[in-house]
Formats: C-alpha cells, structure tokens, sequence
C-alpha cells in the first residue's frame, strides 16, 4: 500500500474523533506488515488522562487482535502544520514497532513527511536487548 493510500484511510478515521473540549481532530491508519490496515481516532474524556490519541488507538486495535509486526503509520489533524506523535505515542510505537518503521505526518492540507521511528525517538526506553 502506497503512502497516499495510507493517509486517506487516515483522514477517513479522524472524522470519527471524538473530541468535545479540545475540537481537535486527528486520524490514524498503522500497515501491519502483512498489509492489514487498522485505524483509529483520538477519544477525549473530560478528566483528560483518559485520553487516548489516534496512534495508540490504531496500534491497540491491531495489538488486541494479535497483530505484532507494523510497517508504518500514517497521522493526520486538522492543522496546517504536519501532525507529530505525542511523546507517549511515540514511546507505545517504541514497544511494538522497530527503528526503521515509517511515520507519516499530515496536515490539513495534504502536505506530509516521512520518518523513521528512530528519527522522532532516537533514544527510545526499551526493556528489550
């Protein structure tokens, strides 16, 4: 599947946000390895911890249905500027994706960049050797 592809199940996915206090939508679509594509929203909650942000959406729907091997994910918000993984997002991508998986970020606009995982977390937290 073709990055284009990628972002257009992206932009599908965040116009099911849900996202009362911020308005702030954002969609993922994540390529398992065997060209399964799972994608996800953010969800807000009103005490805010609870919130979970599009990536971790998509790789803890495929994660719940036994799938471990991911190429690549594409993120798209409502911003003009290109959409960059939250911190923690880019450390649950750590735990389940490898150095070289692909990130596409999106804007509104259609304007994207690619990088590599180990570009946005070159010094990424792993219990794994």
């Amino acid at each position: 599947m073709d990055v284009t592809e990628l972002i257009k199940k992206a932009a599908k996915a965040k116009e099911k946000a849900y996202v009362p206090y911020s308005g702030f939508y954002v969609g993922a679509a994540l390529l398992c390895k065997d060209g399964t594509v799972f994608t996800g929203c953010n969800i807000e909650n009103s005490a805010y911890g609870p919130t979970n942000c599009a990536e971790r959406t998509a790789i803890f729907k495929a994660v719940s249905e036994g799938y471990r091997e991911f190429q690549a994910i594409a993120i798209i918000s409502d911003s003009e500027e290109v959409t960059s993984p939250c911190g923690v997002c880019r450390q649950v991508m750590a735990e389940f994706c490898g150095p070289e998986f692909e990130v596409t970020m999106v804007s509104c606009k259609g304007d994207y960049k690619t990088v590599t995982l180990e570009e946005l977390l070159p010094y990424a937290f792993s219990m794994k050797k």
